[in-house]
C-alpha cells in the first residue's frame, strides 16, 4: 500500500473533478470539504470523484462524499468513478450507492491538470469535519445510524 496519499482537484468546464491517490481519510476530509462548498457557492453541481488510485476510504472521507451529494442541487450530480471492488463494496453496504453513481467511467472530458487540495486546515475544522461526515452517513442509510452510533456519541461527547 501506498504511504502517500492526496485529494487532487481540478475543473472542466461545468464539471469538478477529484482524484484520490492512496487512501482517502480523515486527514483529507476537510480540505475536500471546504473546496467542494467553495466549487458549489460557484455554481459548480457535477462532481466526479476519481477512485482509479485510490486503495481505501474511511468513514469519514465517505462520509464527506456524501456530504457533497447531499448538498448538491437537485439538478446536481455526484458521480464515482473506477473505484476498485473494495471501495464500491463498501460504498453499496453503506446505501451511498443510491445518493451518488457508482460507474466504471465517464464520457466526459476531465481537466488537464490537476491541483494537490489543502490538507492542512485547522483542528477543529478537522473535528467538524469528522462529526458531519458521520452524521452524514448515519443521514443517508438507518441501519448507519447503528453502525456509527458509537463514533457520533465519542466524537460529540468530547470537547473541542
Amino acid at each position: 500500500m501506498s504511504s502517500v496519499s492526496s485529494v487532487q482537484v481540478g475543473v472542466a468546464g461545468p464539471s469538478v473533478w477529484v482524484r484520490i491517490k492512496g487512501r482517502g481519510t480523515f486527514q483529507n476530509s476537510a480540505g475536500l470539504k471546504e473546496f467542494a462548498a467553495e466549487m458549489m457557492r460557484r455554481g459548480h453541481r457535477e462532481f466526479i470523484v476519481d477512485l482509479a488510485t485510490c486503495e481505501l476510504m474511511d468513514s469519514t472521507f465517505l462520509g464527506t462524499l456524501t456530504g457533497i451529494a447531499l448538498g448538491l442541487p437537485a439538478d446536481g450530480k455526484l458521480t464515482v468513478i473506477r473505484a476498485n471492488e473494495r471501495n464500491r463494496s463498501v460504498m453499496q453496504n453503506l446505501g451511498l450507492d443510491r445518493i451518488f453513481a457508482l460507474a466504471e467511467s465517464t464520457p466526459l472530458p476531465g481537466p488537464g491538470r490537476l491541483e494537490n487540495a489543502e490538507n492542512n486546515p485547522p483542528q477543529t475544522a478537522r473535528r467538524e469535519a469528522i462529526v458531519q461526515a458521520h452524521e452524514n452517513l448515519a443521514a443517508v442509510n438507518p441501519e448507519n445510524a447503528i453502525r456509527f452510533r458509537e463514533v457520533l456519541d465519542f466524537l460529540q461527547q468530547k470537547s473541542p
